[in-house]
């Protein structure tokens, strides 16, 4: 599955050096990467919150929550409108693919 990286501003501007070019693309393969661990780990287990994705794609909770935006925007993913128990006892929403 192709997806790309969604983000408004690009991650280097064209007047910076080549090494932050090469930091930038390795930033969209890396959250790519990620997108396809969430969406995997969706199928897979069905809705989860962003605690019980991170648990289950040894991500951690705040790459999670910045893919899962992404994700939505993208069409691929949306909240259940229910709310699920973090690993600290919160509730958080719960995410389930499209």
């Amino acid at each position: 599955m192709q997806l790309c990286f969604d983000l408004a501003e690009p991650l280097a501007r064209r007047t910076d050096p080549a090494t932050s070019h090469a930091a930038a693309r390795q930033a969209k393969e890396l959250a790519a990467d990620h997108q396809r661990a969430i969406l995997a780990c969706l199928e897979a287990h069905g809705a989860l919150g962003k605690d019980g994705i991170a648990a289950r794609t040894m991500l951690t909770g705040h790459a999670v929550g910045k893919r899962m935006a992404e994700l939505q925007r993208m069409g691929l993913v949306m909240l259940t409108g229910r709310n699920v128990p973090s690993t600290a006892g919160r509730a958080e929403r719960e995410w389930r693919r499209l």
